[in-house]
């Protein structure tokens, strides 16, 4: 999985930017997934949402999208957040935010969502895994 992270890494780097001169200063940050609100079965056809909670670091983090790998019946899943390069930028304790997105389940089976924890003391990434069978 450090595959995973070095990807991202580089692809935030490239997309890291500066709009202009004038404009506000700006980098992608994935944060960790604190807990996840999913179903416990899919019906195939059916769409449901996915709510994914994390923790937002300070007032100059913004949630831009989802970092979402498909391999197989196998998803990974991680906020990525605008960071703001403001002066004014407040840390926060513990503000749980939610993002939601939704999944069409096309395939029978079971789908396996692996949500990006973080790393730990040795650098290894971490994840919530969750398997979801598919019902008829």
């Amino acid at each position: 999985m450090k595959k995973f992270f070095v990807f991202c890494f580089m692809a935030l780097l490239f997309v890291s930017c500066s709009i202009d001169d004038d404009g506000p200063n700006f980098s992608f940050e994935i944060l960790p997934v604190e807990s996840v609100e999913i179903p416990d079965e899919f019906t195939l056809g059916e769409t449901y949402p996915i709510t994914v909670s994390y923790l937002r670091p300070t007032t100059c983090h913004t949630f831009k999208e989802f970092y979402y790998l498909k391999e197989n019946n196998q998803r990974t899943v991680a906020p990525i957040n605008y960071l703001f390069e403001k002066d004014d930028c407040e840390t926060l304790d513990n503000e749980l935010v939610e993002s939601t997105f939704n999944f069409i389940v096309t395939g029978n089976g079971s789908y396996i969502f692996k949500f990006w924890q973080g790393e730990d003391t040795d650098g290894e990434d971490q994840f919530l895994t969750i398997e979801v069978p598919v019902v008829e």
